[in-house]
């Protein structure tokens, strides 16, 4: 059960997306929707699948790293795995890709629709262990939202 503010957060995400089949628009809202609303976060964004590498898509923040290999880094690890990792301090992450020093803490969803990997949902915060069980849930529902404009 997710609670009042991801609750209200998803609405807000189903009413942005709600007819649009645009992912990159879709993206685009999404990620200023995550960065506005969340707190404590200096990054929120996405990366896309495309020859056999994330690239870097919509997003909010200081600019990022444009490329990042599979399996490399935390957003690498989660679109390989294709599972949602929450990192308390991301500098105990082995391989972790500093594309912004400020950033502490981060979560990266993967972004599946059937088998097929579109990107991910990355999220860094400078705080460390910013992101819970609570956040997981709230923009694993988000990320849910947004693939089911691709399906």
């Amino acid at each position: 059960m997710l609670n009042d503010f991801y609750q209200r957060l998803v609405k807000q995400a189903d009413s942005l997306v709600a007819g649009e089949h645009d992912l990159i628009a879709n993206m685009a809202n999404i990620s200023a929707l995550l960065f506005t609303q969340l707190e404590d976060v200096n990054w929120a964004g996405f990366y896309l699948y495309k020859e056999e590498q994330l690239v870097l898509g919509p997003f909010q923040g200081n600019p990022a790293c444009i490329r990042i290999p599979m399996g490399k880094g935390v957003c690498g690890t989660a679109a390989e795995s294709r599972e949602t990792l929450v990192v308390e301090d991301v500098h105990k992450f082995e391989g972790h890709i500093a594309c912004d020093s400020a950033s502490n803490s981060e979560i990266v969803i993967p972004l599946i629709v059937g088998d097929t990997l579109f990107g991910v949902l990355d999220i860094d915060s400078p705080s460390i262990g910013r992101f819970s069980e609570v956040d997981k849930a709230g923009l694993t529902a988000i990320a849910d939202s947004l693939m089911a404009t691709q399906s």
